[in-house]
């Protein structure tokens, strides 16, 4: 069976064909970079590797660009749009309606879309390569994998709001969890490295959008984003983070309404409002040529990581190792040294010199006498994507 999955980010879609159930990649790519000047493509066969630059406006042009690709007579993979029996997509917000993968009817799609509000960053976009992918791929079968399913075991004391219960218990108005195809599948990863079930491990997912989850003996039972995925560390656009009564001064005392608000947390803040840019490659391009605000951006990035690690292993009472995973996670030496420097007396410590290299594997960047292991595990969110869609069809 050939399942492609569709993996539509903030920023990016990356998306890979399988033969399942052998887990075989056919092709796989990635655009980038969406709605910025130049976008990038990239596309891999068994014998070829392509890169182009194009100008791609939104996540329609960037999936129509996709399907191109897997149909190009001399490029391609697949004879026809019927070779795919299923398209596994990822989904950011679940609300309290789905803690699983479902196939998607139409009361799925509304529900998707009613949970925009949550997600205005993803929600959209998930459902424009779903509604894309129904059109392009007709008789295959479309599969939602929710981010937020992952996240279901956290504890009440974790993903309770310390306001009335009715918020709860009548709208659902709680921490939901976010990124929980790419926590779940880094924290099995590395617990099968460490080969010790039970343990205390911190995984950290770096990309345009940023999360943190403590996972207990494989259960997540804390995590920094919530309710919508906005809060908790600095990403590309987001502010993460912030006293409420920002909000409301922004409103009361500067005359911002509610939407430009919504707009210039969700859209302007973060990397991009400190730095004016929010790819991170080029806020650390620009700090090397001595940029004192991207300098500043990436102590801060840093800083807020810090934070989250001291409290997680407070909440675990203890810790195993942490991961980085993710685009940010995975390539940047920078952050990751930012980091982990400092904290010694935690038992990280960081090695520089296995810091710098690169590697598709799984790999250890600690020093010999770190108490705490520090890994590296490249996320494959597709993978995840297309082992739960394929239980479906079981």
């Amino acid at each position: 069976m050939q399942i492609l999955v569709v993996n539509s980010g903030s920023s990016s879609i990356k998306f890979q064909l399988f033969s399942m159930p052998q887990k075989e990649v056919i092709c796989s790519g990635l655009v980038e970079r969406i709605g910025l000047e130049e976008s990038k493509i990239s596309y891999k066969t068994a014998t070829r590797d392509i890169e182009k630059t194009a100008t791609i406006q939104n996540h329609k042009v960037g999936l129509k660009l996709i399907s191109e690709l897997l149909l190009d007579t001399e490029i391609g993979v697949i004879k026809s749009t019927l070779d795919i029996a299923m398209v596994g997509h990822r989904v950011v917000h679940g609300g309290s309606t789905f803690s699983e993968t479902v196939q998607i009817t139409e009361a799925v799609k509304q529900k998707i879309k009613e949970l925009s509000s949550l997600a205005p960053l993803h929600n959209p976009a998930n459902l424009e390569g779903i509604l894309v992918s129904e059109n392009i791929f007709s008789e295959a079968i479309q599969v939602a994998v929710f981010d937020t399913a992952f996240h279901q075991t956290m504890p009440e004391e974790a993903y309770t709001y310390a306001i009335p219960d009715m918020f709860l218990k009548e709208h659902k108005i709680r921490a939901y969890g976010f990124h929980g195809t790419s926590h779940k599948y880094v924290s099995e990863k590395a617990i099968s490295y460490l080969n010790k079930k039970q343990s205390n491990i911190i995984t950290i997912h770096l990309g345009n959008g940023c999360s943190m989850t403590a996972v207990k003996n494989g259960k997540s039972i804390d995590h920094t984003l919530g309710f919508a995925p906005m809060n908790g560390l600095i990403m590309g656009t987001r502010s993460g983070d912030i006293d409420p009564s920002v909000i409301f001064y922004l409103v009361n005392d500067l005359g911002y309404g509610i939407e430009e608000v919504n707009t210039l947390l969700q859209k302007k803040s973060g990397m991009l409002g400190l730095t004016g840019y929010s790819d991170l490659r080029d806020i650390e391009s620009e700090a090397d040529k001595g940029n004192q605000k991207c300098h500043k951006a990436l102590k801060m990035n840093a800083y807020r990581i810090k934070r989250y690690i001291g409290s997680y292993m407070a909440v675990m009472n203890g810790l195993d190792a942490i991961v980085f995973t993710a685009g940010i996670g995975e390539n940047s030496t920078t952050i990751r040294k930012l980091v982990c420097d400092d904290l010694s007396h935690l038992g990280i410590e960081l090695d520089d010199q296995k810091n710098t290299v690169r590697s598709k594997e799984i790999r250890e960047i600690n020093t010999f006498s770190s108490k705490v292991k520090i890994l590296i595990i490249p996320t494959n969110e597709e993978l995840e994507i297309a082992k739960q869609s394929y239980a479906l069809s079981i």
